[in-house]
């Protein structure tokens, strides 16, 4: 790979790895030899954010969002979403709406209107004035669904899904001391990475009024915490699964992390 920019945000389309960065482009690798495919000059500002689902979204730094075939290099829509930069998107699953959030301090959900490549804003949901830097996005086995949002004082705010597919503020999660820069869930759990140089690892109660409880706070990096990854992994008896961070500091960390109802949690780092 050569060097174009510091590379912010990578999403996976198809058989491509897409990466963007502050040069404005985004840039095509084949997944296995990381041989270049070309790019795409994206945006008037840094591409913080990026998603695959069908279409690729990317969100700058110029506070647009925009949607494109890859294959085709083409852009086919593109809005300005939000009043200040776009740090991060999720897109929901269930029904593919994409969700945004922006240092302008709301977090906003769009529909994809299908036949006409465009897309409406649906819904707003603010609840205080800090700017959000991450997002993450979680299923219950009931089907209900809930969304996360990291900020920079620290805080972690979820909303949860109600019947009517309207979002109700549920509550924050407090813990870390500087500004939460990535969010990851799997399952019931939720991992947060913090300017503070931790990971934090949460745990929501089921049937227990959404209660949320900090299992463990993991340490060993010397910088921001940027990036998360998990990995489920195959265990009849625990909830068993890998925690992949990456710093500021220059430093990737692998963990494995093991809840059982018996032993409690285990981490080996």
């Amino acid at each position: 790979m050569h060097r174009d920019g510091d590379i912010y945000s990578i999403a996976v389309s198809n058989d491509l790895v897409l990466t963007g960065s502050s040069s404005h482009r985004i840039h095509a690798w084949k997944p296995l030899d990381c041989h270049a495919k070309g790019y795409i000059h994206a945006s008037s500002g840094e591409v913080r954010a990026m998603v695959a689902h069908g279409i690729l979204y990317t969100g700058s730094f110029d506070r647009t969002v925009k949607a494109w075939r890859v294959n085709e290099k083409k852009c086919v829509d593109s809005f300005i979403a939000h009043g200040g930069n776009i740090n991060d998107m999720v897109v929901n699953q269930q029904n593919g709406y994409l969700i945004t959030c922006s240092s302008d301090g709301t977090v906003k959900m769009w529909l994809r209107v299908y036949g006409e490549n465009s897309h409406a804003l649906i819904r707003v949901l603010v609840f205080h004035a800090y700017p959000f830097h991450a997002l993450a996005f979680s299923v219950a086995v009931s089907n209900k669904s809930f969304l996360y949002s990291g900020s920079t004082d620290g805080t972690i705010n979820y909303w949860e899904q109600e019947i009517s597919c309207r979002y109700t503020h549920g509550g924050f999660l407090q813990g870390h001391r500087f500004a939460v820069l990535s969010l990851v869930t799997i399952e019931n759990i939720v991992i947060s990475g913090s300017e503070d140089s931790t990971i934090r690892i949460w745990k929501r109660e089921k049937g227990r009024g959404n209660i949320h409880e900090c299992l463990a706070v993991l340490e060993g990096h010397r910088g921001p915490v940027r990036c998360l990854a998990t990995f489920l992994q195959k265990d009849k008896f625990a909830l068993s699964f890998l925690v992949y961070t990456a710093s500021l500091d220059q430093t990737f960390k692998a963990w494995r992390v093991k809840l059982s109802p018996e032993d409690g949690l285990e981490i080996e780092n």
